[in-house]
């Protein structure tokens, strides 16, 4: 009786990447263990380190992804000294981290193509913050596709009922307060998985958070936005019981900045995976994530050439307008 091989597991290559600036961010290769047939990059939430995404990164890894994840200057193994000393703004982790991590995806992908002799898409992922500030990151539009989740417009007036209330609040006055009071945001206001937060950042959120149209109307920012250059499939998700951090009204105004691209919007529940709650964060949890990871990637898979290759995964019960 013959045995099955046995399975190789992805491996995990720490590196470092190069900022604009010249800031080097802590950084890992999630590597496939037969041949790369796609790049991502997967960009964390506000003050979220990499490492909660390491279950996700080795799963799209085993599918033939090699995986850049990355944690944004002043959080996790990113940060230098003490919080307190670290002026990271939003804007310097998108134009500058974020950038970095693109320009080392797109070589990595350019890498395997003349391996390999054929063309390799380059998928970009993108939880909460890390989706609804790619547009400043410049040339995120090298990407084949984007893919976010509870990525949002995190205006005020997008929330409703009590939960807009909270959100006027928080930005209004619990966030900019406790910064100054603190010199930082504490992360586990934010959530357990989060870190603390650098106190330019934190204002920062609170001043676009106070906007109407948030970053998007900031007019010190009119000249970075590049949200309608993307010409590729665009997919958001919101979670139905993500009240407090991806609402969909919020979803669908970062929907319409990609005035150029072929935007799709998709709803999960968590009866489609069979779960009571989802939230904000579990769906990257690997025991709930491994039920609904092949919901998210096999629209933009089917919705992109370069992708395609990796179709096989089915829809389940997810729905998309």
């Amino acid at each position: 009786m013959s045995r099955k091989p046995p399975v190789t597991e992805p491996t995990t290559r720490p590196t470092q990447l190069r900022c604009a600036d010249g800031r080097l961010l802590a950084a890992c290769w999630h590597e496939p263990s037969g041949p790369v047939r796609a790049v991502a990059v997967v960009s964390p939430a506000t003050a979220v380190a990499s490492s909660f995404y390491k279950a996700f990164a080795q799963w799209l890894a085993r599918r033939g992804y090699a995986v850049l994840c990355y944690d944004y200057r002043g959080v996790g193994a990113s940060l230098q000294g003490r919080i307190h000393d670290e002026p990271a703004s939003l804007r310097d982790w998108a134009r500058l981290d974020m950038a970095a991590a693109l320009r080392t995806a797109h070589r990595r992908r350019l890498l395997e193509q003349a391996r390999q002799g054929h063309e390799l898409g380059l998928l970009l992922i993108g939880h909460s913050f890390g989706g609804n500030a790619v547009g400043l990151a410049p040339g995120y539009e090298q990407a084949d596709a984007l893919l976010g989740v509870a990525a949002q417009a995190a205006d005020w007036r997008n929330w409703r009922g009590l939960n807009k209330a909270k959100v006027w609040l928080f930005f209004h006055a619990l966030l900019p307060a406790l910064s100054h009071l603190f010199g930082h945001f504490p992360g586990r206001l934010l959530g357990t998985r989060a870190h603390g937060m650098p106190k330019s950042a934190a204002l920062e959120w609170a001043r676009w958070g106070r906007r109407r149209g948030f970053m998007f109307t900031d007019p010190t920012l009119q000249t970075d936005l590049g949200y309608h250059h993307f010409t590729g499939p665009v997919h958001l998700w919101n979670i139905t019981d993500d009240h407090l951090f991806g609402p969909a009204r919020g979803v669908d105004h970062l929907a319409a900045q990609f005035r150029g691209a072929a935007v799709a919007r998709h709803t999960l529940a968590p009866q489609a995976v069979g779960a009571r709650a989802i939230g904000h964060f579990a769906l990257f949890r690997r025991e709930l994530g491994e039920r609904a990871w092949p919901l998210l990637l096999a629209p933009i898979e089917a919705a992109t050439p370069r992708l395609r290759v990796r179709l096989g995964l089915g829809l389940g019960q997810a729905s998309s307008t």
